[in-house]
């Protein structure tokens, strides 16, 4: 094993508290001069934001090891596509998108592309209606999606994600989403390259049995399932198996250290 990649949200941090561990075990792979990277499929903040909230809890990060779904995505649009694009975001993570042209707020035609992340509480029926009309154009525009995770632990329970969104409008338009963000095997094998790393020479630390350890190892990862944020007893009976199971960020280098990684 030489690299690891940190998921974020229920992982290393719930809400605004760095969870127990974290701070030490993060740290203690940067001594260790292990190769790591961290990914998020948070879309309602941009990098610069999240760099700072984790440099606030005590684990410094440069905004190049921070691998999010809108950088990736906005990089992807311009290279190949020509013309606006409709965003579904929120006002600071249109940032991200700040070098490409961006289609109205108001407009319901006109797209290249519509980009849907998520919105949380700022989803209305108009809005999620705006979207698919512009997905109803003729010829359609290319739907881009933020990730797919259905869902995630905040203080006061779960919260829907971008995923049933943007399923919701790949099934109404008929429109097959490119994905940005886990668990799309893109988005590892970018990690991947980021890294300089073989699949198999790489573990990915996750909360979310689906979007961070089916996805991951569908790309070819190593992974290890936390009991910590969106993590549900009943993820260890389904179908999916990780490398290991934790209780928390905070066992992960004593488990290293005893696999003999």
């Amino acid at each position: 094993m030489k690299a690891v990649l940190f998921d974020l949200d229920g992982v290393l941090y719930q809400e605004d508290r760095a969870i127990p561990g974290a701070v030490e075990t993060v740290a203690w792979f940067r001594r260790h001069a292990v190769a790591r990277l961290f990914l998020t499929n948070t879309t309602s903040r941009p990098r610069s934001v999240l760099v700072e909230k984790l440099d606030s809890m005590g684990i410094p990060v440069e905004p190049g090891a921070l691998l999010t779904p809108p950088v990736a995505a906005a990089s992807w649009l311009a290279a190949n596509v020509d013309g606006p694009v409709a965003l579904f975001v929120t006002e600071q993570t249109r940032t991200e998108f700040a070098g490409l042209r961006q289609l109205p707020a108001d407009a319901e035609a006109g797209a290249a592309a519509v980009v849907v992340g998520d919105l949380g509480e700022e989803w209305s029926y108009p809005l999620l209606n705006r979207a698919f009309r512009l997905l109803m154009a003729d010829p359609p525009p290319r739907l881009i999606a933020l990730g797919m995770t259905r869902y995630w632990q905040a203080t006061d329970g779960l919260r829907l994600d971008a995923g049933p969104f943007v399923a919701a409008l790949a099934m109404a338009s008929a429109l097959q989403p490119r994905v940005f963000g886990k668990p799309a095997r893109p988005f590892f094998q970018a990690a991947l390259d980021l890294l300089g790393v073989e699949a198999d020479m790489c573990l990915m630390v996750g909360d979310d049995i689906r979007g961070d350890i089916e996805g991951a190892q569908a790309a070819g990862l190593r992974t290890l399932l936390v009991r910590t944020g969106k993590f549900r007893p009943q993820d260890l009976e389904g179908d999916v198996r990780p490398t290991a199971v934790l209780d928390s960020i905070a066992d992960l280098p004593a488990w290293w250290q005893s696999s003999g990684f």
